[in-house]
């Protein structure tokens, strides 16, 4: 199927941006392919919007017939903005993508998720980013936040003008457990998961002198660059699990969607360290499978979190296994923190999120 552009009489014509796609593994990507399966399941011809979805060229056609698509991967538009078609309305369902609406009479909505750049970059990257986002979001004509510490963040660090933000929870699927299936590099031991990219502000190298006072279990983190030779910090983790003879814990790239299943579904707990967060996708899917969460309490987490999460006041291994062993504890004494933990996971599934964006590009 090629690059598809309609007419349909009065109808506005809404694009939304999920070129994110390009790394399903991510946080991003997974969040894109929601809004994917959402317009699959609930567009249709009676909707006031000619819809097209801006994805990579692997994914034309994937999410039905009734929506149109435009294709992110051709090179000559990535480069040359003029060459979209007009658009009414645009979403950019993150703040990251190098895609805007080029046309002053488009409206616009910008969903930011976070602003780590704050925290990771310094001198002339740091500024550059600080400008780019500026003008984003004086652009923009609405800005979404996905929690309200982001919400707080922006208003507080970046937006000037008076311009104020909303929030809008990602919606988190919920995860099939019959699609389980083992990884082949997952032993029988008894063992805890942590999941995510593998940098720096993932804080994994915390979990390693922890897992040093728990011998008897193993620790599986599992992430993106895990693998990649240019990695430092991965490298680090590994030059210390060899120093250190840390046998317990395994670094591990990413894994297939129904892999990721069957380790939410046997961990014993998860572990979530992560010091920036815009949401915490993770934390949330952890819980719908009832498991113990341990997290840090930076940023966003402490808001998604809730009282459902045991966190980590201080990063001191002997005080993290103290919280490890209190959340175990519990959790093995009062079976109902488990179905209270699925049960406010399950408030995050629902179709709420996109309704109010639905309601969004009704009012612009």
């Amino acid at each position: 199927m090629t690059d598809q552009h309609y007419l349909y009489g009065m109808k506005k014509k809404l694009l939304i941006d999920l070129s994110s796609l390009k790394n399903i593994y991510s946080g991003l990507g997974q969040i894109a392919l929601g809004y994917g399966y959402y317009f699959r399941d609930h567009y249709d011809n009676s909707s006031p919007f000619e819809l097209t979805l801006l994805l990579p060229q692997n994914f034309i056609g994937a999410f039905g017939d009734k929506v149109h698509y435009l294709s992110s991967s051709n090179l000559l538009r990535k480069h040359i903005p003029l060459l979209f078609p007009h658009y009414d309305l645009w979403h950019s369902i993150h703040q990251l993508s190098r895609y805007h609406p080029v046309g002053s009479s488009t409206k616009w909505i910008l969903t930011i998720h976070d602003l780590n750049f704050l925290y990771e970059k310094k001198g002339r990257s740091r500024e550059k980013r600080i400008r780019k986002i500026k003008w984003k979001i004086c652009r923009a004509d609405v800005v979404v936040c996905i929690s309200q510490f982001t919400k707080d963040e922006v208003e507080q660090k970046i937006t000037h003008h008076g311009k104020k933000c909303r929030v809008i929870y990602n919606k988190v699927d919920q995860l099939d457990k019959t699609l389980a299936r083992q990884p082949q590099f997952v032993s029988e031991k008894p063992f805890f998961f942590s999941l995510g990219v593998i940098r720096a502000k993932k804080n994994f190298h915390v979990l390693l002198d922890l897992m040093k006072l728990m011998p008897e279990k193993h620790l599986y983190i599992v992430g993106n660059e895990a693998d990649d030779p240019r990695n430092k910090y991965a490298a680090e983790i590994r030059r210390r699990l060899r120093k250190e003879q840390i046998g317990n814990v395994t670094l591990h790239g990413p894994v297939a969607h129904q892999e990721k299943i069957w380790l939410y579904s046997h961990c014993e707990a998860f572990f979530f360290p992560s010091l920036l967060e815009g949401f915490g996708l993770p934390v949330i899917e952890a819980l719908q499978f009832g498991k113990p969460v341990f997290s840090s309490p930076e940023t966003s987490l402490r808001e998604i979190g809730g009282d459902h999460v045991f966190f980590w006041e201080s990063f001191d291994p002997f005080a993290m296994y103290e919280v490890v062993e209190r959340g175990l504890t519990r959790f093995r004494k009062n079976a109902k923190l488990s179905a209270a933990a699925i049960e406010y996971a399950s408030t995050f599934k629902d179709n709420s999120s996109f309704k109010q964006y639905e309601e969004l590009y009704a009012s612009l």
